[in-house]
């Protein structure tokens, strides 16, 4: 399950694990921010009890997305000047 928010400053969009199955490893909510020039991605981590953060460029995002369909190799986009 996954909730979209649209606050002042950036999307917020929340990714909910949920299942019953005890062997789905089901894992802590993860909250994706897409501000006007990064996009940060949070957890919190479970054995720590604290929220790990990472900060993604929107290129990063760009070739994040495009990876997750690519078959292994080394890759780059050419990404249209001014997009």
């Amino acid at each position: 399950m996954f909730s979209i928010e649209h606050d002042f400053d950036a999307t917020v969009i929340t990714l909910v694990d949920e299942g019953d199955d005890p062997d789905d490893y089901l894992q802590e909510d993860v909250t994706i921010q897409a501000f006007e020039d990064c996009v940060t991605v949070e957890q919190m981590d479970e054995h720590t009890d604290v929220v790990q953060k990472i900060t993604l460029s929107h290129a990063q995002l760009r070739e994040l997305a495009a990876a997750l369909n690519l078959p292994e190799g080394v890759y780059r986009l050419n990404v249209a000047e001014g997009k």
